[in-house]
């Protein structure tokens, strides 16, 4: 491949993303290997596996934020709030059936997502921070369970 061919498929990728994305897939369904932007495919695919990552820990703060709410300000309850509580569950149901590897990730990263959800239940709800616990009430398991707390 020459230096000019490889100058011109990375200026696509500067130049047109979704031209770029048409064309590096051709280029693979053709087995045109050496003509393929290695380094910029890469990257793209990297990222998309940091975006599930990002997608799932988003949806488990959202979850256990509307799950503190649920819990401490009972007088409040919504279908709001049940809806969002039953669509972040189903949604991260989702992400983990799309991508079964992501499963450990939740594990690790739950006791940060709940750090994150309770500053932002206190600050959704005025309630003082220290008043919601240091520790998750709710396990892993709970937290996903379908019926759990929503009724």
């Amino acid at each position: 491949m020459s230096q000019a061919s490889i100058a011109t498929t990375k200026s696509l990728y500067d130049r047109d993303f979704y031209l770029w994305i048409q064309t590096t897939a051709e280029q693979l369904k053709k087995g045109q290997f050496n003509e393929i932007d290695i380094p910029n495919l890469i990257e793209e695919i990297e990222s998309m596996g940091r975006s599930e990552k990002r997608e799932l820990k988003s949806r488990l703060i959202v979850l256990l934020m509307h799950l503190l709410k649920w819990q401490y300000q009972p007088e409040k309850r919504s279908e709001s709030w049940r809806s969002t509580i039953s669509e972040q569950r189903i949604c991260i149901e989702g992400l983990l059936e799309d991508s079964p590897s992501l499963q450990p990730l939740v594990s690790e990263v739950f006791d940060d997502c709940y750090q994150k959800s309770r500053l932002k239940a206190s600050e959704e709800t005025g309630i003082k921070l220290n008043f919601f616990p240091k520790e998750s009430p709710f396990t892993l398991e709970e937290t996903l369970k379908e019926s759990f707390f929503e009724r």
